[in-house]
């Protein structure tokens, strides 16, 4: 991760904690500076993996979750990791949106996380080598003009 500042939380993979997860990185992207949206799309990711983890890894068996959030002046990384059961490769294929054709018959519940987590975030991972680790990078302020920037064209750039 190699960031400037590294923060780790470990918790019982129990949902009442899932909140203090939000308030967590909720607070450390407001610190760095994200906008409200960004801050609001980092707490409905980090949620969506905290929320697979707990709903899916022990099943009925006690257990824990890390959350690690790495800061760096450019992005927030943050690591939800369990070391419970995995889930299978198809899972993330099941997410795709929807085909208007598709019969109601044909939808299955759940799987949509994964795919929401992907469109929230700037780059995500999946490692499931022992457990299942969920890496998510959010930049900052990645649509800002630069700074050092002398002028502005009004014709197209061809």
């Amino acid at each position: 991760m190699n960031s400037i500042e590294q923060t780790v939380m470990t918790f019982p993979a129990k949902p009442e904690y899932v909140g203090v997860v939000r308030l967590v990185v909720s607070g450390i992207a407001n610190r760095m500076g994200y906008t409200y949206d960004e801050i609001e799309d980092i707490k409905i990711a980090v949620s969506e993996a905290c929320g697979n983890a707990v709903q899916h890894a022990y099943e009925d068996q006690e257990g824990e979750v890390k959350l690690t959030c790495g800061v760096h002046a450019d992005r927030l990384e943050m690591t939800i990791e369990d070391s419970g059961k995995t889930f299978a490769d198809d899972v993330k294929r099941q997410a795709a949106p929807v085909e208007e054709t598709a019969e109601i018959e044909s939808l299955h519940e759940g799987g949509l996380g994964l795919f929401l987590i992907e469109a929230l975030m700037d780059d995500v991972s999946i490692n499931k080598d022992n457990g299942v680790k969920v890496t998510m990078t959010k930049l900052l302020n990645r649509d800002e003009v630069d700074q050092s920037a002398s002028k502005i064209s009004t014709t197209p750039s061809q």
